[in-house]
């Protein structure tokens, strides 16, 4: 540490030039160590994020963000070890569809996931949802079960990546999360530490993602490509669409249920089931199966319920009423107060993405902060996509609440969310680039 002059390496980054590996990891393992300030490193962010960090410093960085913590060991599982991540969305209930159906293929799957902030839902609340459903799971209990039916899904354990949770705290507080590399590298260092030889990312953009524009997404589904080809993991990337709900649920019983609905069938042509079947799809070709055939077999696997089969038997294996697969909406927590909302006839020209996400939030299906108290049967079910036409007379979106008070409020807001108008408007494309793929 005494060979490295701190204040001369933000400088140089300040002024425009590139910081060696080895100066990344001296600087960042400092920090870890607690031997540099939060005051130089959110110096250093900040003037990476004016200036630009370079592909090689990205990589750097992931290395170093993955060096910090533990790592998750695959090599004892048998087939195709994969990993999915989705950079967050409204509705986005991928996962619990995409994974069972990868298990049912032959694939596994160990997803180590988190938990929801803001307007995005978080796949440990959603599970959660479902009656005796555990996520704290050990390293020796996830190994098993993947072995045995092919996916795990539990929480990450704070010794996985450590230094990336410390750095987006201080990225949180200093105005430094908007940058490609910064993203890239918390985001692919999570997934080389999560062990597997394959990584799916699905970069959501739109409204109701964290990027909204298709060029700045199509740019981080690229770098994060780069980075998990350059530390040796066939990766590859969906860029899709958020500008309105993927799914018709928001909301964590809710988006559970919704997903069951599409592993049942029941929901033939709907986006969350079409960006499904996309994305196990393209995780399939990441392992060598072409695409024709990758998607032949998982749209047989999800309609001769072979995924929903695997499905059951992952609720059942971490401790949940697997009755859910059969009476979903009788299994899962239900608010005491629904209302639907009907809008004038018309067609639906678009959403306010986010802020069905943050209505969703107010009824107490999300957190603002940390540690706060979900309320897992809230939420909003939303009847209507893009280019749909609507007749007058039937309800849009569902508001599930606790109160009517809560009901009303939210009721007050949809004509200004959900934009209905007298002109046809088109459907949007669902998948808008493909990377790192056939």
């Amino acid at each position: 540490m005494a060979t490295l002059e701190i204040p001369a390496l933000i400088a140089r980054k300040r002024d425009g030039g590139e910081l060696t590996p080895d100066e990344l990891a001296g600087f960042l393992g400092a920090y870890l160590d607690g031997e540099v300030e939060d005051a130089q490193v959110a110096a250093l962010l900040m003037a990476g994020v004016i200036r630009g960090f370079t592909e090689a410093e990205a990589v750097a960085l992931t290395e170093v963000l993955v060096r910090s913590g533990d790592t998750v060991d695959l090599s004892a599982l048998t087939g195709p070890t994969v990993d999915k991540h989705s950079t967050g969305g409204v509705g986005d209930t991928t996962t619990l569809i995409v994974a069972p159906l990868l298990a049912a293929a032959g694939a596994q799957l160990a997803k180590l996931s988190g938990r929801g902030l803001g307007h995005t839902g978080g796949t440990l609340d959603k599970l959660e949802a479902i009656p005796g459903f555990r996520v704290d799971l050990s390293a020796a209990e996830v190994a098993t079960q993947v072995q045995e039916i092919g996916l795990a899904v539990a929480a990450a354990t704070s010794d996985l990546v450590p230094l990336d949770k410390k750095l987006y705290a201080l990225r949180d507080v200093t105005a430094t999360v908007a940058s490609k590399a910064l993203i890239a590298s918390s985001v692919m260092s999570k997934k080389l530490a999560g062990g597997a030889d394959h990584v799916l990312l699905d970069v959501k953009v739109g409204d109701g993602a964290f990027l909204a524009e298709p060029a700045d997404a199509a740019d981080l589904a690229e770098l994060c490509v780069r980075i998990g080809e350059a530390h040796g993991r066939r990766t590859g990337a969906l860029v899709t669409d958020m500008s309105q709900p993927l799914g018709a649920g928001i909301g964590n019983a809710i988006e559970i249920a919704v997903a069951i609905e599409v592993l049942r069938g029941d929901r033939p042509g709907d986006r969350l089931t079409d960006a499904s079947l996309a994305l196990a799809a393209a995780a399939l070709e990441l392992t060598g199966v072409p695409s024709d055939q990758a998607r032949e077999q998982v749209e047989a696997l999800l309609a001769d319920g072979s995924a929903l089969e695997r499905f059951r038997a992952f609720v059942a294996a971490q401790g949940g009423d697997s009755s859910v697969v059969d009476d979903p909406r009788g299994v899962l927590p239900a608010a005491p107060i629904t209302t639907g909302w009907v809008p004038p006839a018309g067609s639906v020209q678009g959403f306010g993405c986010r802020r069905l996400g943050e209505l969703a939030g107010r009824l107490g299906a999300g957190r603002m902060r940390q540690g706060d108290t979900l309320d897992l049967a809230v939420g909003l079910e939303v009847h209507i996509s893009t280019g749909d036409r609507v007749d007058g007379t039937h309800p849009a979106v569902t508001v599930h609440a606790r109160s009517e008070e809560d009901a009303q409020a939210v009721l007050a807001e949809l004509p200004d969310v959900v934009r209905i108008g007298d002109q046809d408007a088109a459907p949007v494309e669902l998948v808008q680039a493909r990377v790192g793929l056939g």
